[in-house]
């Protein structure tokens, strides 16, 4: 639960801070008959990423086993490199995504309302469906057949979006670089168990060898059904019986990535720093709407 709780903090924390500085810009510009069209690509945004997750989900049971789990494989691994890519790009970028935006709202508000609703969509859109994926693919990989994996998202995403709300009203300021970095860390942990449960399924399917040739097998003694067992599973997608496969991908995977990414490579020159949604460390508030 805490796994998927932290996916739906970290992702839905990044499309909230995308919607405080777009709203946020537009109040402070006097420009506040562009809200709708902002709002409405945001709705439409948020749709699309929810009907994205129920395609998923619902279109994937009425396959046969084999190619359930070829699917749910494949989708996986799509879903690490996405998010792979997602928590480098938010170091890289953060500083400078107000500015960012600003050039891309400029922009589109000289060209109209169609131009807004689509500035909206593109910001929000891209973090929607890569959230839905890889959700999905996280809820797939730790599912133990209750709705706790997705009561952990749902939680996940609603304090994102009280975090944002809080940003926007000027009543809470953390440092944005030390968060993401953390977080990013911690989702690039999950993101290993999502893969290496993702090789399993394509172990499953018959699209990778090796389903007999296991690692270890400590099922005597961390049973998954067990309160730590489940916890071990929900946090880190642990398998008792994983396979020689799995073992290797998985530290091909987290070793290098988690060194690269805690790397302090970029911060001592201050890429990467900052404290609020804009590129000074500061965060709007209400003084700036006035």
């Amino acid at each position: 639960m805490f796994s998927n709780y932290l996916i739906g903090l970290r992702e839905g924390l990044e499309a909230s801070l995308v919607v405080c500085i777009l709203i946020a810009y537009l109040v402070k510009t006097g420009r506040r008959d562009a809200l709708r069209p902002i709002w409405t690509g945001i709705g439409i945004a948020v749709a699309i990423a929810m009907g994205f997750g129920c395609v998923l989900e619902f279109g994937s049971q009425e396959l046969t086993f084999e190619a359930q789990e070829a699917l749910g494989g494949s989708l996986s691994i799509i879903a690490v490199g996405l998010v792979t890519w997602m928590v480098f790009w938010m170091r890289r970028t953060a500083r400078h995504l107000k500015s960012e935006l600003h050039g891309r709202l400029d922009a589109a508000l000289a060209m109209g309302t169609g131009a807004l609703v689509a500035t909206a969509f593109l910001a929000v859109g891209r973090e929607g469906l890569e959230t839905a994926l890889f959700v999905w693919a996280s809820v797939h990989a730790a599912s133990d057949g209750t709705p706790r994996p997705l009561v952990g998202v749902a939680l996940g995403l609603a304090t994102a979006i009280l975090l944002g709300w809080l940003f926007y009203r000027g009543a809470l300021r953390i440092n944005l670089a030390k968060f993401f970095t953390w977080t990013g860390g911690m989702l690039v942990v999950v993101a290993a168990g999502v893969l290496a449960y993702g090789v399993h399924d394509l172990q499953e399917a018959n699209w990778l060898p090796g389903i007999r040739s296991l690692a270890f097998d400590i099922s005597d003694t961390v049973d998954p059904g067990s309160w730590y067992g489940t916890l071990l599973k929900g946090v880190f997608n642990f398998q008792p019986d994983p396979t020689v496969f799995q073992v290797t991908v998985w530290l091909l995977y987290l070793v290098p990535t988690l060194a690269v990414f805690l790397a302090p490579v970029g911060f001592a020159s201050g890429k990467g720093k900052v404290t609020a949604p804009d590129d000074q460390g500061s965060r709007p508030t209400q003084a700036e709407q006035s």
